[in-house]
C-alpha cells in the first residue's frame, strides 16, 4: 500500500546554490535560453537537440578558473570541454562573424540568514586577430542582487567616475579610502581571465600606515568571489568515464575537485574507508539497491596507487566472507555508476552536480533504482542536474513523486528539440503531486510504446499469415 500523499516530508531548501541558467548565442542555443535549476533537474531531448549545449558554457568558465595560468577570457581546450577554435561553439545568426558572441549567465541563492539572489552574467564577443582567426574577448559583466537597486555593470572602456559609482553600488570593502589629492590616480579597466576588474593605472602610496606603495583593485565586492567559487564548486561527471583500471593514482580528497570528477573516485573512497566514515559502508549499500554488487573496498599499493575491489556477487554470501575481486573484473556497469555514486555522497547541500548519463550501462533495474538515489541527494540539498536519455529513470522519478517520497517542487524537466531552423526550444515542465506533468512534447517513452506497439502488429500479422497457409 503506497503511503498517503501528505506522509512526505516537505524539502529542505539548500542555504545556497546556483538556482538559474541562461545561455545565448553558444551552439543551437542561438536564442536566450534560460533553464531554472532545482534539487532535481532532469535534461531530456533527442541526440544533438543542445541538452549539453546549457552546461558547456559553465563548463567554460570553470575549466578558465581552474587553470594554473591565467588563459585569457576563456579556455577553450580543457579537461571539461575541448575546442580548438571559437567558430565551433558560437551560433552563426548571420554571415557576419564580427556580430557573432554569446552570453551566460547564473542566479544563485546566498547563504545569508534572509535569502537573498544574486545574478552574473558575462557576455563574449568575437574579433578577428591579424592572421584572421576568431577570437573571444569579455564585453561586459553583469551583477545584480535582489536586496539592491539597479545593476553593476562592467564594460572594457569605461571613465573614473562610472568606475567610482559601481565600487559604491557593490559597497566594496576591498577599495581603499581616497586618497589625498596628490595621490589620486587614473583607474582603467582589465581583464582578469572572463571577469572584468579596475585598477590604478600607477603605484600610489597606500594610505593606512604611510609605509610601502601598493596597488588598489575594484571587482565587484564579494559577488565575483562568490561566482567564482560556485562554478570552481560544480562536479562534472562527464558521459565518457573511461575504462575500470586495475589500480587508480593517489589524488585529493577535496574539498575542490579540478577537472572532471571521476579520477578522485578511488582517491575518495579509500579517504573515506580509512576515516571510518560511514559513506564508504553507503556506496556498497546503493550498489545493492541497483543489483550490481554489496560491497567496495579500497587497498593501497605502495604509497602510489589504489586498487578498488568490490563484491564478486550482488549480495553477500550467508557464510558472510568477503569474496572480492578487482573492479576491471566485473561488467561495466560498477565502474561508470561508482563515480555518480561518489559525486552525490561528497556534495555538499548547495553543490551543483552535473551528471552526464548517469544511467550509463545500467541494466534497466538499475535505472529506476538510481532514481531513489538521485532523489535521496536532492533531498539532502544537493544541487543534481542529470542529462539523460532513460525514460525508465524519468519513469521512476515520476513514480517517486506520486508514492510522496519526493516533493514535486524540488523538480523540474526540461525537454529539448531543435526546430526546422536548427534553433533549440527548451520546454520545461513540472510534476504535479500524481507524479504526472502537463503538456509535454514528443517524449521517448512515447517512441518505445510505439516500438512495442509495431512489433506487436508484426508479430500479429505474421501469426495470421500462418493461420492462413495451414
Amino acid at each position: 500500500m503506497s503511503a498517503p500523499k501528505d506522509a512526505a516530508k516537505p524539502s529542505t531548501p539548500p542555504a545556497q546554490g546556483i538556482t538559474r541558467i541562461t545561455v545565448q548565442g553558444f551552439k543551437s542555443l542561438a536564442n536566450e535560453t534560460s533553464v531554472e535549476i532545482r534539487p532535481l533537474t532532469i535534461l531530456a531531448g533527442a541526440n544533438s537537440s543542445g541538452k549539453s549545449s546549457i552546461m558547456q558554457p559553465i563548463l567554460l568558465l570553470k575549466q578558465t578558473l581552474e587553470a594554473p595560468y591565467d588563459p585569457g577570457p576563456l579556455l577553450l581546450d580543457g579537461s571539461h570541454v575541448r575546442f580548438t577554435s571559437p567558430t565551433q561553439f558560437l551560433s552563426r545568426p548571420s554571415d557576419d562573424r564580427e556580430q557573432q558572441g554569446m552570453s551566460v549567465g547564473m542566479e544563485r541563492v546566498t547563504d545569508l540568514t534572509v535569502p537573498v539572489t544574486a545574478s552574473f552574467g558575462v557576455s563574449f564577443a568575437s574579433r578577428s586577430r591579424s592572421d584572421g582567426e576568431p577570437q573571444v574577448y569579455t564585453s561586459e559583466v553583469t551583477y545584480s542582487r535582489s536586496d539592491r537597486t539597479g545593476k553593476c555593470i562592467w564594460h572594457p572602456v569605461m571613465e573614473r567616475p562610472e568606475i567610482e559609482a559601481l565600487a559604491a553600488w557593490s559597497s566594496n570593502p576591498e577599495l581603499p579610502q581616497t586618497p589625498p589629492s596628490r595621490h589620486i590616480a587614473n583607474w582603467h579597466v582589465e581583464p582578469n581571465r572572463f571577469f572584468l576588474e579596475a585598477v590604478v593605472s600607477e603605484d600610489y602610496d597606500k594610505p593606512v600606515g604611510g609605509a610601502g606603495r601598493g596597488m588598489a583593485v575594484i571587482t565587484s565586492s564579494g559577488d565575483a568571489l562568490q561566482f567564482s567559487k560556485a562554478l570552481i564548486a560544480l562536479l562534472h561527471i562527464p558521459g565518457l568515464r573511461g575504462l575500470p583500471g586495475r589500480a587508480y593514482p593517489f589524488t585529493g580528497n577535496g574539498p575542490q575537485f579540478p577537472g572532471p570528477f571521476d579520477p578522485y573516485t578511488a582517491s575518495i573512497i579509500d579517504d573515506w574507508q580509512e576515516k571510518g566514515d560511514g559513506r564508504a559502508s553507503v556506496i556498497g549499500t546503493h550498489l545493492e539497491s541497483l543489483g550490481l554488487t554489496w560491497t567496495v573496498k579500497t587497498r593501497r599499493i605502495l604509497s602510489t596507487q589504489i586498487e578498488v575491489l568490490v563484491g564478486r556477487l550482488p549480495h553477500r554470501g550467508r557464510s558472510g566472507a568477503d569474496d572480492l575481486v578487482n573492479i576491471a573484473d566485473v561488467g561495466f556497469g560498477v565502474s561508470q555508476v561508482l563515480p555518480v555514486l561518489v559525486a552525490l555522497l561528497a556534495a555538499e547541500p548547495g553543490r551543483l552536480v552535473y551528471l552526464e548519463q548517469p544511467e550509463l550501462h545500467l541494466h534497466p533495474k538499475a535505472q529506476v533504482a538510481l532514481a531513489g538515489i538521485l532523489a535521496e541527494a536532492a533531498k539532502r540539498g544537493v544541487r543534481v542536474v542529470a542529462e539523460t536519455h532513460s525514460a525508465l529513470l524519468l519513469l521512476a522519478i515520476q513514480t517517486l513523486v506520486a508514492e510522496a517520497k519526493l516533493p514535486p517542487e524540488d523538480v523540474i524537466l526540461h525537454w529539448f528539440e531543435r526546430g526546422k531552423d536548427g534553433v533549440t526550444k527548451v520546454t520545461p515542465a513540472e510534476l504535479d503531486e500524481d507524479g504526472a506533468f502537463g503538456d509535454w512534447p514528443e517524449d521517448f517513452g512515447e517512441v518505445e510504446l510505439r516500438a512495442e506497439s509495431r512489433y506487436l502488429d508484426a508479430a500479429e500479422a505474421r501469426l495470421r499469415e500462418q493461420a492462413n497457409a495451414d
